[in-house]
């Protein structure tokens, strides 16, 4: 097949001092493209890369005629829809991608909207409230601590340690340096004091699930709040630190892994995502799952000394990186109805 791999590409690399790194959170870096690109090369496809830039339409545009699918890992590059861009540039070329429709990606990408859809449906998320100004009055049902995030932000991007605050002081002081630096509302949101974990899935119907992974906090400096951060995921979490926080597969009985699968695969469902995406839950303290994240593009980093979430669940399943993509790719094509020799 010809395939076109479009992204976005990270200049910096991830630090807690270069404001470059912190908005560049999400997008990967170009050994990141450089190895997806080999591994789909390896599967005996051509490979086209697209930046998702300004210039994105045209250049695919005038490809339009040359590929028969786009495997879409970009975040886009400005605005709380952004994750949606790629994908309606496609829709209005006719041309066939991996992953879910502009719709979903926007929804997912905006934080609030996820928590109203599942809550609509009876999925568990923490107690949130979201704030456009700073200047609403607190819930009378949100409890501290709290944390406080970007409404529609991934990667843990602008989610720091000092982002769980005990009272409304420190609250209003991180809401309105939210809503002031990244000009979108802030998500309040309880904190759960129970074990987190990630879950990948591959595929509509059926839908594969991947071995769990858990965040293991314990590993933290003392003085770390038990929280998937910046700090934790890009800053300590490194190839070269000795500090692992996650593992996999996680150790859980069957009886809270089959209801972890049953809420992943109604959240799947409820947000209509498609051929793949990662599932951020947490418990509280009763051992309720909640729905954290959901990540309609997860990211698949290709070194697996990068502890990339997706990717690592992949290994631990019997996949190799390639025949990981080559099953997302399978996926996508029996959606469309490609028929192509596909590995």
């Amino acid at each position: 097949m010809k395939i076109a791999l479009t992204f976005n590409i990270r200049h910096a690399k991830p630090s807690l001092k270069n404001r470059q790194a912190i908005e560049e959170a999400e997008f990967d870096e170009p050994s990141t493209i450089r190895g997806i690109s080999k591994a789909i090369k390896k599967l005996g496809h051509k490979v086209f890369l697209v930046e998702a830039n300004k210039n994105a339409y045209l250049k695919f545009k005038k490809l339009r005629a040359k590929i028969d699918l786009v495997f879409n890992i970009a975040e886009g590059i400005s605005g709380q829809d952004r994750e949606a861009q790629i994908p309606a540039m496609l829709e209005m070329l006719k041309i066939p991608y991996v992953g879910s429709k502009p719709l979903t990606q926007a929804i997912c990408l905006n934080k609030a909207k996820t928590k109203e859809m599942l809550l609509f449906h009876n999925i568990p998320t923490a107690n949130f409230q979201l704030f456009k100004t700073g200047r609403e009055k607190l819930k009378d049902n949100l409890k501290f601590p709290l944390i406080v995030k970007p409404n529609c932000e991934g990667s843990s991007k602008q989610i720091f340690q000092n982002s769980f605050v005990k009272n409304e002081k420190t609250l209003r002081k991180k809401v309105r340096k939210i809503i002031r630096n990244l000009e979108q509302p802030a998500l309040v949101e309880e904190f759960l004091g129970g074990r987190e974990f990630t879950v990948s899935l591959i595929g509509n119907n059926p839908v594969e699930i991947l071995p769990p992974v858990e965040l293991n906090f314990s590993v933290l400096p003392k003085d770390f709040i038990p929280m998937d951060s910046y700090e934790v995921k890009w800053i300590l979490d490194n190839p070269k630190s000795k500090i692992k926080t996650i593992i996999c597969p996680a150790k859980i009985n069957e009886k809270l892994w089959q209801r972890i699968k049953e809420i992943c695969l109604k959240t799947k469902e409820v947000l209509e995502i498609l051929d793949w995406c990662r599932i951020d839950l947490r418990l509280d303290k009763k051992g309720v799952i909640n729905v954290l994240e959901v990540n309609q593009t997860p990211g698949i980093i290709p070194d697996p000394k990068e502890n990339g979430r997706f990717p690592l669940a992949a290994r631990v399943a019997g996949y190799t990186f390639e025949e990981m993509l080559a099953k997302i790719i399978k996926v996508t094509c029996e959606r469309y109805k490609i028929k192509r020799n596909i590995k």
